[in-house]
């Protein structure tokens, strides 16, 4: 009885190994796939979309918001000639998109102009369709806080500016071309977006949009400190967990 018993038993730690294998391969099965076609997440490192997003924010990115292309997938195969189930992005939308000139590097920013547009932005002031687009002042101080509204728009959004007279509130006018989109920063004197067109960002091809960015699901202090985990309770933003994106 007792050799019975020692035989059996590492044929049940063989199955509970196969078991956590299989348990471990389906779940990462899942999470790409979920990251592949439905939401990727996205930390933001820089100050360019403040007031909206802040150094420190984790958000998620709908992948299937404008369709696929090639940079929806991992490594980016070349693997479509056109982008699949294709949907336009809407103007004021806030997207994560590859940048033309070095496809391996993640930028985010707003959606100024459209296809056929003309953009340009005359002493801080932006111009569509040599139209000034409405801004009203909500904060002032070493930098000013505006609501920015477009006017097919319904939702305004926030805007930062820290004067009227930096080297990209006097622009040319820019013409969208067809297939490409016009992307700003919110924080317009703090932002290398489409406005810095040679060797920089200019005009972002459609292809090169990864989704549209949707909910804070994540914050903390950009001062926080990741070696001591006793601090990061108190670095978490809780006001800004679980934010929608507009």
């Amino acid at each position: 009885m007792s050799e019975e018993k020692t035989d059996k038993v590492p044929e049940k730690k063989t199955e509970s190994l196969m078991d956590h294998i299989k348990t471990l391969f389906i779940a990462a099965l899942v999470a790409l796939t979920v990251r592949t076609f439905f939401y990727e997440p996205f930390h933001i490192p820089s100050g360019s979309m403040e007031p909206s997003l802040l150094v420190g924010d984790y958000l998620f990115v709908s992948k299937f918001s404008y369709g696929y292309s090639n940079y929806s997938f991992p490594f980016s195969p070349n693997i479509l000639s056109d982008r699949l189930f294709g949907s336009t992005p809407k103007r004021g939308d806030v997207v994560v998109f590859r940048l033309p000139s070095d496809d391996k590097i993640d930028y985010i920013k707003r959606v100024i102009g459209l296809p056929g547009d003309k953009v340009q932005v005359k002493k801080g002031i932006l111009y569509i369709n040599d139209k000034a687009i409405e801004r009203r002042i909500i904060s002032g101080g070493s930098y000013s806080i505006y609501l920015e509204t477009f006017p097919d728009d319904t939702e305004s959004h926030k805007i930062m500016e820290f004067s009227d007279r930096g080297p990209l509130d006097n622009t040319p006018i820019f013409v969208v071309p067809e297939g490409h989109f016009f992307a700003m920063g919110d924080n317009r004197d703090n932002s290398l977006d489409s406005r810095a067109e040679s060797g920089h960002v200019g005009f972002v091809p459609f292809k090169n949009l990864i989704g549209r960015a949707e909910i804070i699901f994540f914050s903390v202090d950009n001062n926080v400190s990741w070696w001591n985990p006793l601090n990061i309770p108190s670095s978490i933003r809780g006001y800004r967990l679980l934010k929608l994106i507009n």
